[in-house]
């Protein structure tokens, strides 16, 4: 069983984050998420999901039709005395999904003001695998520029770009192909996509 920190910032594309958090827990892995401000909005418009101060936790376990036992914790976005924010505090990996470009221009200068950007931080200093889903277009030269210094310092990137060779009937069959990448990064094992010559 593995930890790993899901973090979803202020891009559009929340159901990503959403998914692989889901996917993790239904594993019995443990999760911790972190959800921006902006990315609650996001949740509260795109997916009609509106997260409470008190019992984030089972509001969102009842969201995911998860067990409530299910072994995750939400961590408060500000609150950098938590736990994830500390290279002593051991998770397998981070995963930043989606993950805006303001958020990828802060980590990539090394600007750690709030507790994803921190964790991501972390993530790098202690060289333990960060995945970030960048979901934008088109990117400019800063975009890239941001992206390649995140990859020189050791992310994977793993842009939300579904592929069509599965034949995807349905948008979740778009969803589940690009969580199953980034499961893939992970070596968690999912049945979220027909791999090819399946």
């Amino acid at each position: 069983m593995g930890r790993y920190i899901v973090a979803i910032t202020g891009a559009s594309g929340s159901v990503y984050g959403m998914r692989l958090a889901e996917r993790l827990l239904a594993g019995d892995q443990e999760v911790v998420l972190v959800i921006t401000p902006t990315a609650a909005e996001i949740l509260a418009f795109e997916l009609q999901l509106q997260l409470p101060a008190e019992d984030a936790e089972g509001k969102l376990l009842r969201f995911l039709e998860l067990p409530a036992d299910s072994r995750l914790r939400v961590a408060r976005p500000g609150d950098l005395f938590d736990p994830i924010a500390s290279g002593s505090y051991p998770v397998d990996a981070m995963v930043v999904a989606p993950a805006s470009m303001g958020f990828c221009a802060s980590v990539a200068r090394g600007i750690a003001s709030n507790l994803c950007e921190r964790a991501a931080d972390v993530a790098l200093k202690e060289r333990r695998p960060l995945i970030l889903m960048p979901r934008e277009t088109p990117l400019s030269l800063v975009h890239l520029r941001n992206l390649v210094a995140l990859a020189e310092a050791g992310a994977a990137i793993a842009p939300a770009m579904p592929a069509f060779y599965h034949h995807p009937r349905t948008l979740d069959d778009q969803v589940n192909f690009v969580v199953g990448k980034v499961l893939d990064l992970l070596g968690v094992e999912h049945e979220l996509y027909k791999r090819w010559g399946e």
